[in-house]
C-alpha cells in the first residue's frame, strides 16, 4: 500500500512539474482589453522572421532581434484590437470568404494550391498562419471602409495643387513612329559582304529619295523582323540601338534618313508620326491624382485611428 501511495505521489509530482513547465513555456506576453496573447502564439508568428535573422551576423544583431520581436508583438496587439472591434461591428470574414480570397490570389498569380503550400513551407509559414493573415487583411479592409473611407474627401483645389507641384510626373514621353529598312550584315562577318550590303543600302535610299514607296522597298529589301512595310511602331528613348535612336528622334515627319551603320548592318529610317513631350492636361490625370491623394490620406488617417484605438484600450506588454 505504501509503495502504491509513493508511486501515485511520484506520478502526481511529475504531472505537476510538466504542467508548471508548460505554463512557463506558454506564459502571457500581452493583455489586450482582457484578452491575452501567449508566448506560443507570439513564437509561431515570430518564427519566419527569426529564421531570416539567423543569417544576420551584424554587430547589432541582438538589437535587431529585440526590435523585430517588439514590432511583431505590437502588430499582434493592433490586430487583436481590430479583431475585437470587428467582432463588435460584425465585420469578421467567414471561412468561405477567406477561401474565395485565396482562390482569387492563386488565379491572379497563376499558381496552384500545391505551389502556394510549397512556397509557404520554404518561407517557414504554415497554411493556418497564412489564412490568418488573409483574414486579417480582409478584416482591415472592412474596418477601413467603415471607419475611415467615409471621412476622407479630396477637393479639386488639392488635385490642382498636387498637379502643379508634381508636374514632372505628368510629362508626356516623346515618341516617334518609325519605318525601317535593314540590310543585315553582322559586324564580325565577311567584310566583303558588309561592303556589298552598304552599297545596296545606299542604292535603296536613292530610290526612296526619288519617290518610290518606303513600304514597297521595305517589303522587297528589308531583312529585319518588320519586313512587311518596315513599320516598327512608336518608340521611346532607350528602346532601340543608340545609333538608331539618335537619328530617329532627329528626323522630321516623312523625312528619309541617311544610311545608318550599326553592329547589325545598315538601316534606313523614315519617321511617319511624332508625339511630342509635354504636360498632360489635368483633365486626363484628375482621377489618377484623386486616387493617389485619397490613398495617402487614408493611410495617414488609418495610423491616427489605430493610435486612438490603442489609446482608448487597456494594453499591457509583458514580453
Amino acid at each position: 500500500m505504501n509503495t502504491m501511495k509513493a508511486l501515485l505521489a511520484g506520478v502526481a509530482a511529475v504531472f505537476l512539474s510538466v504542467t508548471a513547465q508548460a505554463a512557463v513555456a506558454d506564459r502571457i506576453v500581452a493583455v489586450v482589453n482582457g484578452e491575452v496573447i501567449t508566448l506560443s502564439e507570439f513564437s509561431n508568428t515570430f518564427a519566419p522572421y527569426g529564421a531570416r535573422l539567423e543569417a544576420y551576423q551584424g554587430q547589432d544583431r541582438d538589437k535587431a532581434v529585440a526590435d523585430t520581436k517588439m514590432n511583431i508583438l505590437n502588430r499582434m496587439v493592433e490586430d487583436l484590437l481590430m479583431e475585437q472591434l470587428a467582432r463588435k461591428e460584425k465585420l469578421i470574414p467567414k471561412e468561405n470568404e477567406v477561401d474565395a480570397a485565396i482562390k482569387d490570389l492563386l488565379k491572379r498569380r497563376n499558381i496552384t494550391d500545391d505551389q502556394l503550400k510549397q512556397a509557404l513551407a520554404k518561407d517557414g509559414t504554415t497554411m493556418e498562419s497564412y489564412r490568418k493573415g488573409i483574414r486579417n487583411q480582409l478584416m482591415r479592409i472592412r474596418l477601413v471602409q467603415k471607419e475611415i473611407r467615409s471621412k476622407v474627401a479630396i477637393s479639386d483645389d488639392e488635385i490642382g495643387t498636387y498637379y502643379l507641384k508634381h508636374h514632372e510626373e505628368y510629362e508626356g514621353k516623346e515618341t516617334v513612329r518609325v519605318r525601317q529598312i535593314l540590310l543585315a550584315a553582322p559586324q564580325d562577318g565577311d567584310p566583303a559582304v558588309r561592303e556589298k550590303q552598304r552599297a545596296e543600302a545606299e542604292a535603296v535610299r536613292a530610290r526612296l529619295l526619288n519617290g518610290e514607296l518606303f513600304e514597297k522597298l521595305a517589303a522587297q529589301y528589308s531583312q529585319g523582323p518588320m519586313a512587311q512595310g518596315g513599320d516598327i511602331g512608336f518608340i521611346e528613348r532607350g528602346m532601340v540601338l543608340p545609333e538608331i535612336e539618335e537619328v530617329a528622334f532627329s528626323l522630321q515627319v516623312n523625312q528619309i534618313s541617311a544610311v545608318i551603320e550599326s553592329p547589325a548592318g545598315f538601316h534606313i529610317l523614315q519617321v511617319t508620326d511624332r508625339r511630342g513631350a509635354g504636360l498632360k492636361a489635368i483633365e486626363t490625370v484628375r482621377e489618377e491624382i484623386r486616387e493617389k491623394l485619397e490613398e495617402e490620406k487614408m493611410e495617414k488617417k488609418f495610423e491616427e485611428w489605430l493610435l486612438e484605438l490603442r489609446r482608448k484600450s487597456h494594453v499591457e506588454i509583458k514580453l
